[in-house]
């Protein structure tokens, strides 16, 4: 009889130690968070904020891994194909997974990506050097149209926000300006700060912080007006309805236990939500997330609008597959 219970107990131990843990005991071991960009950004910024909590409120290592490539595709797909236990997770802008598709053939399905919530948007802001005449959005609109063709805007790449966003804009606002495409925002920044462009639409965070004596910030493409920035407009206010911003937040594989997110979910709401995380965002330019399920579905779908709006107003045709 003691060895039937001895071998019972053997092997109910050896049966849990094979079978996967409860999505409840999540996480139990290490948790990697790709970052399909180059460190030092926003979005790996935010990305390391979070991890930080998440070591501390778990007790288990978030280790953040930059892994930029072909505009966070390959890591996009990666992520979309690993077993969906939680344990490997994307940190992404929503662009990178609502735009990229749009404009070339990524090797992966944006639908096996499921969004877990944000820690913060980004807001794109429109500038112009400082030596234009035009003070505010509806003058600049004004004095584009009455200079057509004399004017143009800079963009740190393309088919990227930089890109679409002031396209968009165009469209809206009835003006047209010559692109000069920059090599990167850096450079873009540089050539918008030398005057040897005329606008840009860029980083709210970079360009706050940039010599606001050679360049004038018009408004920003945020819903609402930013809580580091008060006094700056949104683009909304001169033309109704324009948003075009960077929803950037944790991405799990479909298929991960709806446990496992809502237990992510409830972690990063708690931790935007502190003053001192808000503070961080806020000084960084960005809009604290957290948002529900309901939120994200939401802000997806009008992104994936407003994204799709900008390709077709840029006239930008997806290349044939190979």
């Amino acid at each position: 009889m003691q060895l039937v219970k001895l071998v019972t107990a053997v092997a109910v131990a050896t049966l849990a130690s094979v079978l996967p843990a409860s999505a409840n005991d999540w996480p139990q071991r290490s948790v990697s968070i790709l970052v399909p960009t180059a460190a030092g950004g926003n979005t790996d910024i935010m990305a390391r904020f979070a991890a930080e909590h998440l070591n501390n409120k778990f007790g288990q290592p978030f280790v953040v891994q930059n892994r930029p490539s072909a505009g966070g595709v390959l890591t996009s797909q990666q992520v979309s194909t690993v077993d969906p236990d939680g344990y490997t997770v994307l940190f992404a802008p929503s662009s990178m997974i609502l735009l990229t598709p749009l404009v070339q053939n990524a090797p992966f399905n944006p639908e096996l990506l499921v969004p877990v919530t944000n820690v913060g948007t980004g807001a794109q802001a429109a500038a112009i050097r400082h030596s234009l005449p035009a003070k505010t959005l509806p003058e600049f609109i004004a004095y584009a149209k009455a200079h057509p063709g004399k004017l143009n805007y800079t963009t740190g790449g393309v088919n990227n926000l930089s890109h679409l966003g002031p396209v968009l804009m165009f469209r809206k606002a009835g003006i047209e300006l010559v692109h000069v495409p920059a090599r990167g925002e850096p450079q873009a920044i540089t050539d918008l700060l030398s005057g040897s462009v005329d606008f840009y639409f860029g980083n709210t965070s970079v360009l706050l912080g940039s010599d606001l004596e050679k360049i004038r910030l018009l408004a920003v493409g945020s819903a609402k007006r930013l809580p580091g920035a008060p006094n700056l407009p949104t683009v909304a206010e001169t033309i109704p309805g324009f948003e075009f911003a960077s929803w950037n937040g944790f991405f799990v594989p479909k298929g991960t236990p709806e446990a496992v997110i809502e237990k992510m979910r409830a972690a990063i709401v708690e931790f935007v939500s502190t003053p001192a995380m808000k503070d961080k965002l806020t000084k960084l330019g960005i809009v604290p997330g957290g948002q529900s399920r309901e939120e994200v579905a939401a802000t997806f779908k009008k992104d994936a609008a407003s994204f799709a709006e900008a390709v077709a107003a840029a006239g930008i045709k997806k290349p044939e597959a190979k």
